[in-house]
């Protein structure tokens, strides 16, 4: 027999995959507020919209895997209404609709219109920046474009995102007002790629100026720069974060590999001598920089040679911050006509070694750390600890300051200058100095 949900008309937002989608469900969420809903993010609702990841076959297998437990929870009369979209929705709609029918609808990443209107709610244009954030308080996504240009071989995110689309600076700049004016003390600004930013609107490479507008904003004190393509960068914008103290010493670019022939092959117009030319150019101009990179390894065609000259190379480099994901072979890519030729063990022992090394790296340069004092942001309390960033950490994917909750007594949203004592491969530990 079925059992109604008690809880009448309230909207479950669940969210998956990266930041950007976070962003998303904050700005659905923002709407539906406006529109007097009772909505929640990830709680329990009589009514739920699932805002799902396409990108790798572990994202696709999670969110899939999601709308089966939602529609479970629907058939047993948990839950009402089950709607689906995001990236997978947006790829993936006819196969959904036909392999999981008992969803109520699904909708594309750019329908939230019509999402809305399915929720029994209006878009409203007016709604600059209003999000309903889930982030702890002090820190916010702001996305600075929507969607890619870039050929990359293995990348599906122009096939559900679309071509690139810069927001204006005016627009920014009022929404990163509206977020200082609820708290919000640290700005992390994402897009599928920013070195792109203003080449749409304003015929030129404008993350600097953007930059510029962005640090005169009261109450915020760190500005964050995520997901910068290396081809095109535009290099004044190390000017911008060498003399502008509210710019965070961080850059996440991802780069993927550095054997040229790889390279090639994934369409990424450049080479190894280019990379390495502009990451040492990122070092001359921001001596003390911390750059994050993601690679990838098992793609079609990596020899031994490849992943050796790419291990070689990050031994070299030594980066701050490393991520490394095996490939996936995705439909509708340039790389989905290729032969995906090294087998699953291989591409996850090579990752394994990537790490290890980064993690031996990330020690020795953590030791470097201790006895000094770094200027830090705690965003909550964990068990016995607080947890804290320096600026060239970003939550989620970088190192944290563990300071002992047992002994000292700090604020969420707080900036506290930690002493580090004691340093692992990804985490320090400190006291208030």
């Amino acid at each position: 027999m079925r059992t109604k949900s008690l809880k009448k008309n309230k909207i479950n937002v669940v969210t998956l995959g990266c930041s950007k989608n976070v962003y998303d469900s904050e700005v659905l969420m923002g709407q539906l507020r406006a529109n007097d809903k009772d909505v929640v993010h990830e709680e329990e609702g009589n009514v739920v919209v699932i805002n799902t990841c396409g990108f790798i076959a572990n994202a696709k297998e999670e969110s899939i895997n999601t709308i089966l437990g939602y529609v479970e929870k629907k058939e047993a009369g948990q839950v009402d209404k089950v709607f689906v979209t995001g990236c997978l929705s947006e790829r993936y709609k006819p196969d959904l609709q036909k392999e999981i029918p008992n969803v109520d609808e699904y909708f594309g990443t750019s329908e939230l219109p019509n999402l809305l209107k399915a929720l029994g709610a209006d878009y409203k244009h007016e709604l600059i920046g209003e999000r309903l954030t889930t982030t702890p308080k002090n820190y916010a996504y702001l996305k600075i474009a929507e969607g890619c240009d870039r050929p990359c071989s293995f990348c599906a995110i122009p096939l559900m995102r679309g071509k690139h689309k810069s927001k204006p600076i005016e627009e920014l700049v009022t929404e990163a007002e509206k977020l200082a004016a609820k708290g919000v003390k640290e700005l992390i600004l994402i897009a599928q790629d920013l070195t792109y930013y203003g080449l749409d609107l304003y015929k030129r490479r404008n993350l600097a100026e953007l930059l510029q507008e962005l640090v005169k904003i009261e109450g915020i004190d760190w500005i964050r720069l995520h997901y910068a393509f290396p081809t095109g960068f535009p290099l004044d914008v190390l000017a911008v974060m060498r003399n502008e103290p509210k710019i965070c010493n961080y850059l996440d670019i991802p780069l993927q590999h550095i054997s040229d022939d790889i390279l090639k092959s994934m369409r990424r117009g450049t080479t190894q001598e280019k990379t390495t030319k502009l990451i040492e150019e990122f070092r001359i101009a921001v001596p003390n920089m911390a750059i994050r990179t993601t690679l990838i390894v098992g793609y079609p065609g990596e020899t031994e040679e490849n992943f050796q000259i790419l291990k070689r190379w990050v031994k070299d480099m030594r980066f701050e911050r490393l991520g490394c994901f095996t490939y996936s072979h995705e439909e509708n890519t340039y790389a989905y006509n290729l032969v995906n030729d090294v087998p699953e063990d291989i591409k996850q022992e090579r990752a394994n070694e990537i790490m290890e090394l980064q993690s031996q790296i990330s020690w020795e340069l953590n030791q470097e750390k201790i006895d000094k004092t770094f200027r830090c942001i705690i965003d909550r309390k964990e068990g016995n600890y607080f947890v804290g960033r320096t600026e060239f950490d970003s939550p989620d994917v970088d190192n944290e300051v563990l300071i002992d909750a047992t002994k000292f007594y700090l604020k969420q949203g707080e900036f506290v200058n930690i002493k580090i004592v004691e340093a692992a491969d990804f985490d320090l530990y400190g006291e208030p100095a």
